[in-house]
Formats: C-alpha cells, sequence, structure tokens
C-alpha cells in the first residue's frame, strides 16, 4: 500500500533521523537522488542547459547539490536566486562544480528547471518573485523537475492557491507527501518518483493511503469450490425512474460484471423492462408501491441513480435505509438525503458516493470549496454524517471514521461523461454485498471502475455502456499480475 504524510509528519521525521546522522547527510542523500532523477530525464546530461529556481530553505540547497553534480558531468547550470538568503554550502559547492549564477531570462533556453523555490512548509498563495518564476518556468522549453513537491502546492493538502509550478516529474524525498496523489496538487506533479533517504523507521501512521495492485487483488472477493450464487452476494439495486431508464441498466451492469452471485432490480415498470431486455441475468421486481417488502433477501443495496426526487422516491429510499444491510446511496438518493440528513443515521453502515456538487449540498460547503481541499471536505462529511464518503472527481478518495483517507489513483478523464457514475455505483454495491466493509468496497470499486474506463477509452472517448464491458478485463488484469509472480 502506498502511504502518505503532511508536512508536519515529514518534518517530524526528519528532525529524529537527523538527530542520528553527521550534519548535511540528508540533505547531500537527497541532491544524489534528485541529480540522478535529473539525468534520468534528459538523457545526456553532457552540453545540457539547466536552470536552477533557488528560495532560501532547504529545497534550494537540494538543488544547489544536486545541480554541482550536474555541473561535473558536464551540464551548464545556472542558478536563479530567488530568496532572501541563499544555502551557503550549497552554492560553494555550486561555483566549485563550475555553476554560475544567472537571470530569470535563462529559464527561456534551458533544457530542464528545477524547482527549489520553496519547501514542504510552504502555504498559501506563493510571493513575488517566485509566482513570476513559477509562471515563466511553466512557459519555458525546458522539462521541469520539482524538489519534494511543485512550488504552489501545499504539500499537506494538495491546494493550490495561485500560480504553482507544473512539472514534469517530482522527485519526493522520504516518503509520499499526500498533496502529491490529491488534485490539484496532483495535476501540478506529473510522474512522482520517490528517493529514499532513511526516513521510513521514523514515520508515524500515515495521513493518507492508495491501493495497489496488490492490495486490490488481496481484497477482492473470489468464488470457492462451495459457493454459490446466494453465498458470492445478493446486492439490490433500486435505481431509475421513467425518466432516467438508463441508470438502472449502468447500475445493474455495473454489479454484475463486479462479481454479485446476484443481483435484484427494484424500480417502476419502465426501466424494469430495460434492465429485463439488457441483463436477462437480474431479477426484477416491478414495485406499484414503493415499498421493498417484496423483492425478497439482499446482503446490500445500490439506492439513488436515476431515481428521481419525487414522494415516491422519498419514500423508497426511506424504506430501504430502513433496513438492517449495508447501503450504497447515491445521484438522486443523495439529492434526496441532503434534505433529510437524519435518514443516513442507522444502525447498518453506509457508504455515499457524491460528487463535489452533491457533497455541497449535503454539507452547505461550497463546491469550490470541495474541489480545493477534496480530502479536508470528505473527511468532515464522513464525521458529520457518520458515513463512509466516497467523493467522486479528478480524484477520487474515500474517507470514514477512524481510518486512512484512501486517494484512489486509476482512472482516466475520459471517464468525465454521463453515465460512469451509475456504473461504479453497481461495482462498489457488488464488493458490499460480498462482504467487503464501506472502506474497502468504495475503494476497491473505485480502484476496478477506474482501470475499467482506462481499458474501455485506450486513448478515445468512451461511453459508460463500455466501462461496464471492461470491468472483467480490469479483474481479469488484476489476477494475471497474480499468476506472473508464481513461481514455474
Amino acid at each position: 500500500m502506498l502511504t502518505s504524510y503532511t508536512a508536519d509528519q515529514i518534518r517530524a521525521a526528519e528532525q529524529a533521523l537527523m538527530a542520528r546522522l553527521p550534519g548535511g547527510t540528508l540533505m547531500q542523500r537527497a541532491a544524489a537522488g534528485l541529480a540522478t532523477a535529473c539525468a534520468g530525464l534528459l538523457g545526456s546530461v553532457y552540453g545540457s542547459r539547466v536552470v536552477l529556481l533557488v528560495g532560501s530553505g532547504d529545497n534550494g540547497g537540494d538543488a544547489l547539490y544536486a545541480g554541482a553534480r550536474l555541473a561535473r558531468r558536464g551540464a551548464a547550470v545556472e542558478a536563479v536566486p530567488a530568496g532572501s538568503r541563499t544555502h551557503q554550502a550549497g552554492l560553494a559547492a555550486f561555483r566549485e562544480a563550475g555553476g554560475r549564477i544567472g537571470e530569470a531570462a535563462a529559464l527561456d533556453r534551458a533544457d530542464l528547471v528545477v524547482d527549489g523555490l520553496v519547501g514542504i512548509g510552504a502555504t498559501g498563495a506563493l510571493r513575488e518573485p517566485y509566482a513570476a518564476l513559477a509562471k515563466r518556468a511553466n512557459a519555458g522549453p525546458g522539462l521541469v523537475v520539482a524538489v519534494d513537491v511543485p512550488s504552489g502546492v501545499e504539500a499537506s493538502t494538495g491546494r493550490v492557491e495561485g500560480a504553482a509550478v507544473r512539472a514534469h516529474l517530482t522527485v519526493t524525498m522520504g516518503a509520499y507527501k499526500t498533496g502529491l496523489l490529491v488534485d490539484p496538487g496532483a495535476e501540478h506533479a506529473g510522474r512522482v518518483e520517490l528517493v529514499d533517504i532513511g526516513l521510513a523507521p521514523h514515520l508515524p501512521p500515515p495521513d493518507a493511503t492508495a491501493l495497489t495492485r496488490d492490495d486490490v487483488r488481496r481484497l477482492l472477493p473470489r468464488p470457492g469450490a462451495e459457493s454459490d450464487k446466494y453465498r458470492r452476494g445478493v446486492v439490490g439495486v433500486a435505481a431509475g425512474s421513467d425518466l432516467y431508464t438508463g441508470a438502472a441498466v449502468l447500475a445493474v451492469g455495473g454489479a454484475l460484471r463486479a462479481g454479485a452471485g446476484m443481483v435484484r432490480y427494484a424500480g417502476p415498470p419502465g426501466p424494469a423492462a430495460q434492465v429485463r431486455a439488457r441483463w436477462p441475468e437480474a431479477v426484477i421486481t416491478e414495485l406499484a408501491e414503493p415499498s421493498i417488502a417484496g423483492v425478497g433477501r439482499v446482503q446490500a443495496w445500490v439506492l439513488g441513480p436515476g431515481l428521481g426526487t419525487g414522494d415516491r422516491a422519498r419514500e423508497l429510499v426511506g424504506r430501504v435505509l430502513a433496513s438492517d444491510v449495508p447501503v450504497l446511496v447515491d445521484a438522486d438518493g443523495l439529492n434526496l438525503v441532503a434534505k433529510e440528513p437524519g435518514l443516513l443515521r442507522r444502525g447498518a453502515p453506509v457508504l455515499i458516493t457524491p460528487h463535489a456538487g452533491e457533497l455541497a449540498r449535503l454539507t452547505g460547503a461550497g463546491r469550490d470549496e470541495i474541489e480545493a481541499d477534496r480530502l479536508a471536505h470528505a473527511r468532515r462529511a464522513a464525521a458529520e454524517l457518520g458515513v463512509t464518503v466516497l467523493l467522486k472527481g479528478s480524484t477520487t478518495v474515500v474517507a470514514g471514521e477512524g481510518v486512512p483517507a484512501r486517494v484512489n489513483t486509476t482512472g482516466t478523464p475520459w471517464l468525465a461523461t454521463g453515465g460512469t457514475g451509475d456504473v461504479l455505483s453497481g461495482i462498489a454495491g457488488a464488493l458490499l454485498a460480498q462482504g467487503l466493509s464501506c472502506h474497502d468496497a468504495g475503494s476497491c470499486g473505485a480502484y476496478l471502475h477506474g482501470l475499467a474506463g482506462r481499458g474501455a477509452a485506450d486513448g478515445a472517448p468512451l461511453a459508460a455502456a463500455d466501462v461496464v464491458a471492461a470491468v472483467p478485463s480490469a479483474i481479469r488484469e488484476i489476477a494475471l499480475d497474480h499468476r506472473s509472480e508464481l513461481p514455474n
């Protein structure tokens, strides 16, 4: 599992490690890793033009020492000091290696720019001249390498409040910073490369985590020799309306493709006919009244996609939430419980899957505020509402009480199209019915959904039905990774 930490956690670990090492050791380790990463990005170091953006802190020192290493390998390296002071030992080493002090105009002809303007403790918008240098580096021709975090990105949260460096590569020291995993920070970070400086034994429990493929493989339910359709999980889907028949079809499809042993669909005649035509495997209950009494036993519910927000939908939402099994609430279900948040206070687990606008209606926070600090708002909503929150968006995060938040690392911008959220609800609902906790079902569901989206898109537009079709391939891909690791 990939783990990430706040700036305060990293600094405390660094202090504990530095107390056991000779002075300057950590900076030399960081500079060596940074120089190696820069050389790899350049391909050929000799004769290349490298510009260092050097602030007052340790990141500026890392950049200077790395620049000295590149200069000794034949690069023409210029440093542009931006802070009120410069790391003196690093500057001396840089000059001794042949590095020169330059001006901002050097950015316009650089092959590589090393961003050492500010460190992980910086918050808020960049001040001048840092902001102007960040903009000029972004506009220049050179590849940009950020030291630890791109300047202008808050290391602990991923917030960006003004100009910020957009890196092709971020070389982060010791451990991942949470802001590198969560948008908008993740978007500015580019590819992230971790340099081991010996910090691991001194790190506390993580601030946030991200599932790897190995983690998902271990968590995904698999049928055994004695499995039958009931033991593999029965998921109920209360979704769709005469206006939004497709939502029911997509949610049921997501649940079936994600491995549910049985899917029981409950809804009006219009969407029921569409589900029956597309998914003959599903057990259909046409609801003349908003009651689930005749649906049969289920082990989890998917509630809300395309349901509408009228009185019948409101009553159905109340009936499902009054049941004693886990419930995933999405879309119109969320719009209804936003008017009556007390419906979410129940004995059985609840997983909600809002986008930023839906979470705004649930919590009263502004949509832009949520987009700017996704982790904080997902955590706050989980605590206030007593549920697990899967916040969809450019970075999907899953937050619950008493567990580290999880950040999803799969997906593609092509998933930003109508109906894909209904598919995600079906996938995660199937995992709930198969016995996963809300935290694990949400995290694994988001991972599979993102992996299926990548496979379905393959660099081109997709439709939600394409994602449904790609779910088995995503599961197979995870299983095949496991086979490749087995001995011959």
